[in-house]
């Protein structure tokens, strides 16, 4: 199975792109499903902000029986988790996992939980410490699907992929500028849950900010050969989900529906 959509709803500029110019931000989400036709969606606010059973009791109850949310997982357990500007001695993060945890809980009681995802900085190497963590997220996160999306090109070995199929945890692939850095698009799986998530080919990326960042839009040839990718991975796993990060006025929406359309043919 595949399933396509976007990362995040929620975007001010979507208004008079996407959505409706007048649409009330209460009216997106079901606007996202019941108009724009798709069955899941990655929450990315929860990176910012711890996410709370009440705000994610809401959202499972507003979407339908086949609808699912992935959620990334917050800052304080991927970027922030050292205690030294050196980056030699990790934080003690239970609690933080705990009240992530107690947080999408209602999501999973709903059946509406996908995945869980763990998206790691550059800064975030295949060092024996963090192996040791990578294996501490997925004890502490034992009752969901966790997918891990790496920033640091040095993860892509074979030593890695054999880890997170030995600890079923998921990788992320990932489509981005060819810049220093910045990792290829190498489709793989590592546990029964396929994962990409598509930031865009912006090569201003290191100079454009956060939002414009994410500015472009997929030609229809390079949509092709990102599919190609996603029936390799779907062909080896239960289910594959496919994000679009590409949000920057409402492209992401726009690709993702193309891209269906060729999930169609």
């Amino acid at each position: 199975m595949i399933k396509i959509g976007t990362s995040g709803f929620s975007f001010p500029d979507w208004k008079g792109t996407i959505y409706p110019k007048k649409i009330k931000p209460s009216e997106m989400l079901p606007y996202y499903e019941d108009e724009l036709g798709f069955e899941v969606c990655e929450l990315n606010f929860t990176y910012y902000r711890m996410p709370d059973p009440y705000t994610m009791e809401k959202l499972a109850l507003r979407v339908g029986r086949e609808f699912e949310f992935t959620v990334k997982g917050t800052k304080e357990m991927t970027h922030e988790i050292w205690e030294d500007k050196e980056r030699t001695t990790l934080k003690e993060t239970g609690e933080v996992f705990k009240a992530f945890a107690r947080g999408i809980a209602p999501l999973a009681s709903h059946r509406k939980l996908g995945a869980v995802l763990l998206q790691f900085p550059t800064f975030f190497p295949p060092t024996e410490q963090n192996l040791k963590y990578l294996d501490q997220c997925r004890q502490r996160l034992k009752d969901f699907p966790l997918v891990i999306e790496f920033r640091n090109a040095d993860w892509l070995k074979p030593a890695t992929y054999k880890l997170l199929k030995k600890e079923n945890l998921g990788i992320c692939v990932v489509d981005e500028p060819q810049l220093p850095r910045l990792l290829p698009f190498e489709p793989a799986a590592t546990s029964e849950l396929g994962y990409f998530r598509f930031h865009g080919r912006n090569n201003l990326w290191y100079s454009a900010g956060p939002h414009q960042r994410y500015d472009y839009f997929y030609s229809k040839a390079e949509l092709k050969g990102l599919f190609d990718g996603v029936k390799t991975v779907a062909a080896k796993t239960k289910k594959t989900y496919a994000f679009f990060n590409n949000c920057f006025m409402g492209q992401s929406a726009k690709n993702a529906a193309q891209m269906r359309e060729l999930l169609k043919s």
